[in-house]
């Protein structure tokens, strides 16, 4: 059940909100949503699964108030117990916006997979917005044997709009060991160099597709470009990362999309 949206609250302190999901297998080769529960800005959905029975569970996180502001801290908790699978989307993409105060404003994304299960986390992208303030961090835990796709995509402003301050770092430990770890900060008070051709070199939209799934154990993806501004990594175990740079959201989108279509 999801709760009600709450008031913004005012202030340095910004807006504090969680938001819960766990499937779990429901006993008829389907999968069951035992915890749906959001707080504030973070009202979760189960939407209606296309395709035969024992397809996967599907949630959209939509945006019932502006954010992340300034000074908000949000947070989404996403845990698939084996033998489920979870399918996370998002309505619409999230804006990084100022506050009254220039406070730092938190995004926390926390995604657990348990062997013989499978979680999707296909979120629309993020804008950085002039003058925001917004650190991402997201942290999975995979236990061997569970399967995980995962999309982050992070546009720099809007049209002919300079970014915020944004500063991202993606976490994975597979079957308790570290798998893959890195950070990237963007906009004003960045390191210098983060706009140079050995990062963005001046493209405004940066993404990444993270699938790991124990296939890949047998038959290991190689090193590829796939294009002028998009390459595959294999990682060190089950995995692989493709990551992408575009001059906006939407030819991001289609380039990471082809590689979804591909290897996903």
């Amino acid at each position: 059940m999801t709760s009600p949206p709450v008031a913004r609250a005012l202030g340095a302190a910004g807006v504090r909100a969680t938001a819960r999901v766990t499937a779990r297998p429901d006993g008829r080769g389907g999968t069951a949503l035992p915890v749906l529960e959001g707080e504030g800005p973070l009202a979760l959905r189960r939407v209606r699964a296309a395709g035969p029975a024992g397809a996967a569970a599907r949630v959209l996180l939509v945006g019932a108030m502006s954010g992340p502001l300034g000074g908000d801290h949000l947070t989404v908790e996403a845990t698939a117990e084996r033998g489920a699978r979870l399918h996370i989307g998002s309505a619409a993409a999230t804006m990084a916006l100022p506050g009254q105060d220039r406070h730092e404003a938190r995004y926390d994304v926390r995604l657990t997979v348990a062997e013989g299960a499978e979680l999707r986390w296909l979120p629309e992208q993020l804008i950085s917005v002039q003058d925001s303030d917004l650190r991402v961090t997201t942290r999975v835990d995979i236990a061997e044997g569970g399967r995980l796709v995962l999309r982050e995509e992070q546009a720099l402003g809007r049209t002919a709009e300079p970014p915020g301050l944004l500063r991202t770092r993606l976490t994975v430990h597979h079957a308790g060991r570290p798998l893959l770890d890195q950070q990237l900060t963007c906009g004003p008070s960045a390191p210098p160099g983060w706009n140079g051709p050995a990062v963005l070199g001046g493209h405004r939209a940066v993404g990444q597709l993270l699938i790991i799934s124990p296939d890949f154990l047998t038959n290991p993806l190689k090193p590829a470009i796939l294009s002028e501004t998009a390459t595959l990594t294999p990682l060190a175990g089950p995995g692989a990362l493709i990551t992408a740079l575009a001059p906006d959201a939407l030819h991001l989108r289609r380039l990471l999309d082809k590689a979804l279509t591909r290897w996903a």
